[in-house]
């Protein structure tokens, strides 16, 4: 499939996990692909990687500058940056709060914000934002998490009611509990690791993690012109967690 050929997909935190999954899948589907991630070490060969920080304005513009500069335009933006947080509402504290949220949420409106004069010459503009199931229902520990997720959910959907009459389509992808290095991270520090894995497998009726080339399809789907009629749709990639009851 060559959907993405002659368009150009931007990828935030695209160099690991479901982000590096995504930009591959793209490129692989034809488009120019830019990752904009903190740290660009592991980026695919032929891919644009640009340094950049979601919660730094003036790099995230500039940043976003570069890569119309060198690619020439900017078509699809896959804003898939985030960060993790566990706990229950008294467990982080204000700091804590205001970083999560920088990051998962206002560094959504920031990116986007930045390519929207961009995404508006684009005849197939698409905006695909990384929600969560978190967001859909209540999970123990995960608070702060699960706040910063649903606003995600929100601000997709006043963003595609935005921005439909200028032809840019905004949709979000909800993955349930994926095999990403955050979760890696969270089984190790867990006290009992096979444990931890089990539980986690055991609360999407599928059995097993979600993969990160399972999200890319995903987001990809919603991504291309061959779904030019789709907006303000939030497509669940979550093993039948938040909707099955076995």
């Amino acid at each position: 499939m060559t959907e993405f050929q002659g368009l150009v997909a931007v990828v935030t935190g695209g160099a690991s996990g479901i982000g590096a999954a995504t930009a591959r899948l793209l490129q692989q589907r034809g488009a120019q692909v830019a990752v904009l991630d903190r740290s660009t070490d592991g980026v695919a060969e032929g891919m644009l990687a640009v340094r950049c920080d979601v919660t730094d304005t003036a790099g995230v513009d500039a940043a976003v500058a570069t890569v119309v500069d060198r690619l020439g335009a900017l078509d699809v933006l896959v804003n898939n940056a985030g960060i993790g947080a566990a706990g229950h509402v008294g467990e982080n504290d204000d700091a804590e709060w205001a970083r999560v949220l920088d990051v998962n949420v206002t560094g959504v409106a920031r990116v986007t914000r930045a390519a929207l004069p961009h995404l508006r010459r684009s005849r197939h503009a698409a905006v695909v934002n990384m929600c969560s199931a978190a967001a859909l229902l209540g999970i123990r520990q995960r608070a702060l998490y699960s706040s910063s997720k649903g606003a995600v959910l929100a601000l997709t959907l006043a963003m595609a009611a935005d921005h439909v009459e200028e032809g840019i389509r905004v949709n979000a992808v909800a993955p349930g509990t994926t095999d990403t290095p955050w979760v890696g991270r969270l089984l190790d520090a867990a006290e009992d690791p096979a444990a931890a894995a089990e539980a986690l497998r055991l609360r999407q009726p599928l059995g097993r993690l979600v993969t990160a080339e399972e999200v890319a399809h995903a987001v990809a789907s919603l991504a291309s012109p061959l779904a030019a009629s789709t907006t303000g749709t939030i497509l669940r990639v979550d093993g039948g967690m938040t909707s099955l009851r076995l």
